[in-house]
């Protein structure tokens, strides 16, 4: 097979990938609860990190389906406008960092997909991270809704903590991809602002001391699938402190070429809010915003819980995020980017962005329901 295909033959490929999946792996799949199918994909994850020369096969059929389209957006130039978006790629949760360290130094894989999941579906945001590991929520935590092509959950930034993720990413530098993203999110408990602050500086000192460079960080200032209030890390003061601690603390590491700050963000903010934070952000040297992070309703069955809607339910949320943040950096005439996230399925959800400006999109409920292909046909869908 070529490395180059024509388009008829790429749109061949894909056409019979994605049947495939739809027909055959789908609804073995879809047989298992969501929570069932996730634990499974984690344990194929780390067993294909460790097979050798599979992640080499993975990125050539990766190139074959979805060929390298620069973009200039976030501060750099990605390969890829798609980019899977942080929650997959995070890591096993630990009780305590010595317990999480300890780990990495036995060469155990606690990032289960750090090397397949880039190779297969190539830009890849990994994480979130919390300065300290999270074993996050117990039970079943992850939920389907095939009816609205959806996702949800409560896993609660389950994680092994910056210190050992960063170390564990260093253990590995080599084999690393040439472009990822790394999240960090706010400490869930953590009030203070001060503290907040105190606390993502040191988890991106972390991975800046192991001499973890990726191409973009996000600093995920919204976690609905924890017990914490997403809204209180969103208002214009606590994000002017710990966005600045973020951003010193990387232009401490290399004042000429800091890696790029992106930032989360939630859905469901007022206008008037986004318009603010946006100028924080601009005022600061953010380099873009992520809208947006899922959205929290209550978990399937247990209405007192709170979990993160993903896919088809976010997507109108999503997008409207998006347009106040669009409308915002016209406004400011900032050079902040706008990322779409939310509900990006196929080539409509996705231009339903587009539309806006937005020239970035991540996604991952697109995985769930149309398989590790998704990137690929929602290019093609677009007309690519």
């Amino acid at each position: 097979m070529s490395a180059c295909p024509t388009p008829i033959v790429r749109a061949a490929l894909l056409a019979a990938g994605g049947r495939g999946y739809e027909a055959l792996v789908r609804p073995l799949l879809f047989r298992s609860s969501a929570q069932a199918a996730h634990d499974h994909l984690l344990r194929a994850l780390r067993v294909a990190d460790g097979i050798p020369g599979l992640p080499a096969l993975l990125a050539a059929l990766r190139g074959v389906t979805l060929p390298l389209e620069l973009v200039e957006a976030g501060g750099l130039r990605l390969e890829s406008p798609y980019i899977v978006a942080a929650g997959l790629v995070k890591g096993d949760g630990f009780s305590g960092e010595d317990e999480a360290l300890a780990a990495v130094a036995r060469g155990r894989n606690i990032i289960p997909g750090w090397r397949s999941v880039p190779a297969l579906a190539g830009l890849v945001e990994f994480g979130s991270f919390t300065r300290w590991p999270r074993l996050g929520n117990p039970g079943e935590v992850i939920w389907r809704d095939p009816a609205t092509r959806s996702t949800q959950n409560r896993v609660g930034l389950r994680n092994p903590g910056a210190r050992a993720a960063a170390a564990f990413l260093a253990r590995y530098r080599q084999a690393l991809p040439r472009q990822y993203g790394i999240n960090v999110a706010v400490s869930p408990g953590v009030e203070v602002i001060d503290a907040q602050a105190r606390d993502v500086s040191d988890s991106f000192a972390a991975f800046v001391a192991a001499g973890v460079r990726p191409a973009w960080y996000t600093l995920n200032l919204s976690c609905p699938n924890t017990e914490d209030d997403p809204g209180s890390h969103q208002t214009v003061e606590q994000a002017r402190a710990v966005c600045g601690a973020a951003l010193d603390t990387l232009r401490q590491d290399d004042p000429a070429h800091a890696v790029p700050l992106w930032i989360k963000l939630s859905p469901g903010l007022a206008e008037a809010q986004y318009h603010a934070l946006l100028g924080v952000f601009a005022d600061l040297g953010v380099s873009a915003v992520v809208a947006s992070n899922t959205l929290g309703q209550p978990a399937p069955g247990r209405e007192t819980l709170q979990a993160g809607v993903g896919g088809g339910r976010l997507h109108g949320a999503a997008v409207a995020a998006a347009a106040a943040l669009m409308d915002a950096k016209t406004a400011l005439g900032c050079p902040v980017d706008v990322i779409g996230c939310g509900g990006i399925l196929d080539g409509a959800s996705c231009e339903a962005f587009a539309r806006l400006g937005v020239r970035v999109f991540q996604y991952w409920s697109a995985l769930v329901y149309r398989g590790p292909f998704a990137a690929a046909m929602i290019r093609r869908e677009r007309g690519y």
